[in-house]
């Protein structure tokens, strides 16, 4: 919730001023000569200021919660309690009282730390020390070296001089001090705002862990194999998806008998998830790369061929009749009316379905398969190797942003009449 409110807070700010910032730096063109923007798509265009700050923003508020030493000390978010600390306790027996000191030295995971040097002390209840991790917890037997045990009646009475009974807590130094059930103090350090790293590694160790794989490999395949298989994958199923959607989207658009045979069919099938095929498509085809290949088809066939038939259906019939009444074919009007003015649509359909066969992919690659994004993830998340189940999801997204900017490229490129009328 923290990070989220700070999130908001900078968006907020940043808004403000990078508006401010502009009015002061105007640039007079034909978008801040409108005097109508509101609606106007050609007036919206993506502001690179606040895109780079959203980018920076991201990565400052990881940076913060994981206490990356690529951030200046100030701003980091509060962090656990490391260091030296200390409660007393009090222990009665027999009707007999005595305190003794608990000496905790809380140390980061990984970090080898000797215990505090103490003395046992006079009384019944000797001083202890211990070891406890940060972000963890420690069940302490204090009765452990005491000359009167919980066996022979002792049990603790106080913490820090406040009456405490099983189940009830007391803040001290560095965390807190609960009372188990069974009268044993257990001490929880005080976690602060950050993350642990097994929940949520800092930027600089992912990028040493992306290093590392992409030199050494991970899972007997190397980094860029794995990307490699995912992305072929794709392409070939994407394609073989395009081949036979966009025929199936032109036929439903042009005939009344194709639309009312398929359209039932497509309609019933364009809601179903792709991952709700997984179970089918390996009793059909296996596990092996066939399998993959189908579920990657069936992910675009639908995606594009209702966006090949809604292109068809959005050509304007004045264009239609004017290529009749200048003596134009079927086979023109096909060639020079209705293809060219669905492509936009067709180009729509593709960068949607290129998305969703690269999240699809991803996760057919979760349920059996030797190389692949999916594969390195699963893999890691069993050994709890939370940096590189990031670094495959940061990849994941660079990888499907690039095939959305070429795809943008291509349909600029090979489309450039759209929006044009």
């Amino acid at each position: 919730m923290i990070p989220f409110l700070i999130y908001i807070a900078i968006f907020i700010g940043a808004f403000y001023a990078v508006r401010f910032i502009a009015q002061k730096t105007a640039i007079q063109d034909y978008t801040s000569l409108k005097t109508v923007t509101f609606g106007d798509e050609s007036a919206v265009r993506s502001n690179r200021s606040a895109s780079f700050i959203s980018i920076i923003t991201i990565f400052v508020i990881w940076g913060a919660f994981t206490g990356s030493k690529g951030l200046p000390g100030f701003m980091h978010a509060p962090g656990p309690f490391v260091g030296d600390t200390s409660f007393t306790y009090t222990a009665e027996a027999g009707g007999e009282t005595d305190t003794a000191t608990v000496h905790f030295r809380v140390h980061r995971a990984g970090d080898k730390v000797d215990p505090i040097a103490i003395e046992p002390g006079d009384g019944f209840a000797k001083d202890d020390s211990e070891l406890v991790g940060a972000w963890r917890s420690k069940l302490l037997r204090v009765d452990k070296n005491d000359e009167i045990s919980k066996s022979d009646g002792a049990k603790v009475i106080a913490i820090n001089g406040t009456a405490v009974a099983p189940g009830d807590s007391v803040d001290v130094e560095g965390g807190t001090v609960s009372l188990s059930d069974k009268g044993t103090p257990n001490f929880t350090p005080d976690k602060g705002w950050q993350m642990e790293p097994i929940w949520l590694p800092s930027p600089e160790a992912v990028v040493v862990r992306t290093i590392e794989i992409a030199n050494q490999g991970y899972q007997g395949s190397t980094l860029w194999e794995h990307l490699g298989f995912s992305l072929y994958r794709v392409i070939l199923g994407f394609v073989i998806g395009a081949v036979v959607g966009i025929p199936l989207g032109y036929a439903m658009g042009l005939s009344d008998w194709f639309r009312g045979w398929f359209d039932p069919i497509v309609e019933f099938m364009r809601p179903v998830p792709p991952l709700a095929l997984i179970p089918l498509v390996i009793i059909w085809a296996g596990i092996g790369e066939t399998g993959k290949i189908i579920l990657l088809f069936l992910a675009a066939l639908w995606i594009m061929a209702i966006a090949a038939r809604s292109g068809v259906s959005g050509v304007s019939i004045s264009k239609v009749h004017a290529a009749y009444s200048l003596g134009a074919s079927k086979a023109q009007i096909m060639r020079h009316v209705i293809v060219p003015n669905s492509l936009p649509e067709i180009f729509t359909g593709a960068r949607v379905a290129m998305g969703v066969c690269w999240g699809t992919v991803v996760a057919a690659e979760l349920v059996a398969a030797e190389k692949g994004a999916g594969k390195m993830i699963v893999a890691a998340s069993k050994f709890q190797n939370t940096d590189i189940v990031i670094m495959g999801i940061i990849l994941i997204g660079i990888i499907g942003f690039g095939i959305d900017v070429l795809m943008r490229y291509a349909e600029k490129v090979l489309v450039p009449w759209k929006g044009k009328g």
